[in-house]
C-alpha cells in the first residue's frame, strides 16, 4: 500500500502534536509535584522578572503547561495551542540562550530542579521550538480548520 504525501504529513503532525503535548504535560506535572518555591527560585535565577512576577509565574505556568499539553494531545483548538506552545518555547529558549551566553550556571527549570543549562538543553529546547513552529505553520496554512 502506497502512502501519499498527505498521509505522511498527517502522521508527522499527529506524532509531533502528541510528543510535544506529552512533554508539556510532564513538565507541568513535575513543577506541580514540587513546592512552587523551587520553581520560583529557578525563574528568579534568570534575573528577568521582578519578584512579584516570579511568584505569579511559578504558580500559574505549570497549570498552563498542562493545559496546553492536553490541548495538543487532544487536537482541540489547534491554532491556539500551537501558537501558545511556540510562544512559550520561544520565551524559554531565548531566556536560556541569554543565560548561557552570560555564562550563568543555573537550572533551566524545564523539568524541575537540578538540570543545568547546557548545549544539550539548548539543542533539546531549540528542537522543540522548531517542531512547535512547524505545527503553528501547519495550523495556519489552510483557511479551513486544521483537523490534525
Amino acid at each position: 500500500m502506497a502512502f501519499s504525501k498527505s498521509k505522511i504529513l498527517y502522521a508527522v503532525i499527529l506524532v509531533l502534536r502528541i510528543v510535544l503535548g506529552a512533554i508539556f504535560v510532564y513538565a507541568g506535572y513535575v513543577k506541580l509535584r514540587d513546592p512552587w518555591q523551587l520553581f520560583a527560585a529557578g525563574i528568579a535565577s534568570y534575573e528577568i522578572l521582578p519578584m512579584w512576577g516570579v511568584k505569579i509565574t511559578a504558580r500559574v505556568l505549570p497549570w498552563f503547561e498542562v493545559l496546553i499539553g492536553l490541548l495538543l494531545i487532544a487536537g482541540r483548538w489547534f491554532r491556539l495551542s500551537t501558537v501558545s506552545t511556540s510562544f512559550l518555547l520561544l520565551v524559554f529558549f531565548s531566556s536560556m540562550v541569554r543565560a548561557f551566553a552570560q555564562g550563568k550556571e543555573i537550572n533551566c527549570g524545564c523539568f524541575g530542579p537540578n538540570e543545568i543549562i547546557s548545549v544539550w538543553t539548548l539543542l533539546r529546547d531549540g528542537g522543540m521550538l522548531a517542531c512547535a513552529l512547524f505545527l503553528t505553520f501547519v495550523a495556519f496554512r489552510n483557511r479551513r480548520r486544521a483537523t490534525a
